[in-house]
């Protein structure tokens, strides 16, 4: 793989890892202040997004592992973290 698309996904996992982390944030601050269980699950499923694009490109990048199972490990991650956000609007107090 070239030089410039590897800095390119670095690049562009580290701008998802800060900005899915402040959305992370956010979210599990205004579940603290309010207690509501939905924001607490939205939290979750920003988290497990952003955790899967990290995850990913740690076994790209540090453990060699093949770009298809970086992309297969973000996607299933991604996936789950969707689901717990549409989760996130149906929960009732």
């Amino acid at each position: 793989m070239s030089q410039t698309v590897t800095f390119g996904i670095i690049a562009i996992k580290t701008v998802i890892l800060l900005l899915g982390s402040g959305i992370t944030y956010i979210a599990f601050k205004a579940y603290r202040r309010t207690g509501a269980l939905s924001l607490r699950a939205l939290a979750l499923g920003f988290g497990v997004i952003t955790i899967g694009a990290l995850l990913a490109g740690i076994a790209h990048q540090l453990l060699d592992v093949a770009l298809q199972t970086g992309v297969l490990i973000n996607s299933l991650l991604t996936a789950i973290g969707f689901g717990i956000i549409i989760y996130s609007l149906y929960i009732e107090r």
